[in-house]
């Protein structure tokens, strides 16, 4: 008897209504009778993919000028170009885009990238593009402006977000420019980085085109 009542408690919802009656919901359209609807990362995601792209485009940061600003203290600029994980604290991230010739490509681990010689720059920095399959940190999603951690349920969503994001660079931005063929060719590129190092950017970039 035991198994049975909760095979049914499984396998759906019973609402009571006010009357006495009974109306069964079948797993998975609960939200008919809540009006909660399941979060799906992917849909979020291509909804404002548009804007997030000509947020970051618009708030972008000439990387040359910027590099040459920060004077090896990438965090110096966070009050001017920055935009902070936790809103006053936290880790920092730049949204920058600058043109340069691919030195490497480098595919043998999961989190590939290529190095960049940055046009109009000479300093010590090593300029590396991510081009996956894995994409590290969250600077995409953290800078963006269009949207914050206050729009999600929970942390879950808040990441969920930051990888549907990186999907989709991987799919519409990188995969698309054959990062494979693109040892010694010049890239235009606009991204963002988070500022861990004074040595060395990763950016993950959300347009790339190949002069």
């Amino acid at each position: 008897m035991k198994k049975r009542l909760l095979a049914l408690a499984v396998t759906a919802v019973l609402a009571v209504s006010a009357t006495g009656c009974v109306k069964v919901v079948k797993i998975g359209e609960e939200g008919a009778l809540t009006g909660k609807v399941e979060f799906n990362a992917g849909d979020s995601v291509s909804g404002l993919w548009e804007e997030a792209k000509v947020n970051i485009e618009e708030k972008a940061v000439e990387l040359p000028a910027f590099l040459q600003e920060a004077g090896g203290d990438l965090k110096s600029l966070a009050d001017k170009y920055g935009k902070y994980s936790m809103g006053t604290s936290g880790s920092i991230s730049y949204a920058v885009k600058g043109t340069g010739v691919v030195e490497e490509v480098n595919q043998e681990k999961k989190a590939g990238y290529m190095t960049v010689k940055l046009d109009g720059y000479d300093g010590p920095e090593v300029i590396k593009i991510q081009i996956g399959s894995i994409y590290k940190g969250s600077s995409t999603r953290d800078t963006l402006d269009i949207i914050d951690y206050g729009n999600y349920t929970n942390q879950e969503e808040w990441a969920a977000v930051s990888q549907e994001l990186h999907n989709k660079i991987d799919t519409d931005v990188i995969q698309a420019a054959d990062p494979a063929g693109l040892s010694g060719k010049t890239i235009t590129f606009t991204g963002t980085f988070t500022a861990e190092s004074n040595d060395e950017l990763l950016i993950t970039a959300v347009q790339l085109d190949v002069q």
